[in-house]
């Protein structure tokens, strides 16, 4: 997205696989933009710039990925431009009002499905303007669509953050910030130049949690993950999973662009139990459900609380894992808001048929937590993992059998 809006060529390395950021390519080519693929991971986007993109000939198909929708959406509005905004079954389930209301504060007009549902028809009569906006929860998603509106306006939007979340958007844009009273406010207009996007993108985060949990858990692990991301914005499962006692060293390192990266080496580990908050959930969100399974192993209870955003992704979380812990025989508690879990380090999980609700990570949660079964278990729909993690269960043969 960023380098299309940059005018100018841009070569992004190690480029993900799976199927939410190709859903972003598709987007944007249909706008207008050149971007090519190669065989290595890499691709090459000749950005238009701001004023560069085409309107449209057909809908813009967002996927499953919300990020797409929710960050287009204010390029969109930004922009002028007259688009549809469609996604499959899953994200059209999914509310929009979050991003409708600031984008309609600030000249748009947006056509939704039932007034909250994609799909989301976008245009804009006069010039965007400039908005005062107080996030109302810690959502980066809110957060980049609203400054990626304000890119196109002669005066400044500010975004105040007064919980911190994850903050790509203003780190890869270079976006002014200020302190205020314990207050991050960001800053975007027509003043900001958008700079080249060039740089490897550090290995995912998220999909890395999977391992530092399955290394943690094992009896007799060690995995090593070379060139991770290590965003602080993003790395709130490790500072949990080391507070809860998992053994987990951190080398090499080092920036890729603006982003903070490192090899991870997790080991066989004795865990505690924990309490995550909601202070702390914006950092950790997507990674709730594989923190799960280390409280499961960990000697005592833990507890989630604040969560209850979970019952708002791909599907209900909240209620999915739910499901997946009761049929692993597991002793917990699920509330409006999050869980309790009665962890024990000897817990041998049941042979079990797990559904994955078509959501990655519930799915790639059951994969790990079937590695401490003594018999085998089954995941329904478990090539939906592709959404975010094409080779995961390749990864997981490897680690089960490393011979």
């Amino acid at each position: 997205m960023f380098a299309s809006l940059h005018r100018g060529t841009s070569i992004i390395r190690n480029f993900s696989e799976a199927a939410d950021p190709h859903s972003t390519i598709d987007c944007f080519r249909k706008l207008g933009v050149n971007i090519s693929v190669s065989s290595d991971n890499q691709i090459t986007v000749d950005g238009v710039g701001r004023e560069g993109m085409e309107k449209p000939t057909e809908e813009l198909d967002c996927g499953n990925s919300g990020t797409t929708m929710r960050l287009l959406s204010g390029i969109i509005a930004g922009s002028g431009i007259s688009a549809q905004l469609t996604g499959d079954e899953s994200l059209s389930s999914r509310t929009m009002r979050r991003v409708i209301d600031p984008l309609e504060n600030m000249g748009a007009n947006i056509e939704a499905r039932k007034g909250d549902f994609a799909p989301l028809q976008i245009s804009r009569n006069g010039v965007i303007a400039p908005l005062h906006f107080p996030l109302p929860i810690p959502s980066a998603q809110l957060k980049s669509c609203v400054l990626l509106a304000g890119l196109f306006g002669e005066g400044p939007t500010e975004v105040v953050e007064t919980l911190p979340s994850r903050d790509h958007t203003e780190r890869l844009l270079e976006l002014p910030i200020k302190k205020e009273n314990g207050t991050k406010v960001i800053q975007a207009s027509q003043e900001n130049s958008i700079p080249e996007q060039s740089y490897r993108i550090p290995n995912d985060f998220s999909s890395a949690a999977f391992w530092l949990t399955a290394g943690a858990i094992h009896p007799n692990a060690e995995i090593y993950l070379p060139g991770v991301g290590l965003n602080p914005s993003r790395t709130g499962a490790l500072d949990i999973l080391k507070e809860m006692g998992a053994e987990v060293m951190i080398e090499n390192e080092h920036m890729e662009g603006n982003e903070p990266s490192g090899d991870l080496i997790v080991r066989s580990s004795k865990l505690q139990p924990t309490h995550i908050t909601e202070e702390v959930i914006p950092n950790c969100i997507d990674e709730i459900t594989i923190l799960a399974m280390a409280m499961l192993y960990a000697d005592g209870r833990s507890r989630v609380s604040g969560a209850e955003e979970l019952r708002h992704k791909e599907t209900d979380r909240l209620h999915a894992l739910a499901h997946l812990l009761e049929k692993a025989g597991a002793n917990f508690t699920e509330y409006e808001d999050g869980f309790v879990i009665e962890g024990n380090p000897d817990f041998v999980p049941n042979s079990a048929i797990y559904k994955s609700f078509h959501d990655h990570r519930i799915a790639m949660a059951a994969g790990v937590l079937s590695l401490m079964s003594t018999k085998e278990s089954t995941i329904q729909n478990a090539d939906c993992t592709g959404i975010s993690y094409p080779g995961f269960w390749n990864d997981l043969e490897i680690v089960s059998d490393p011979k």
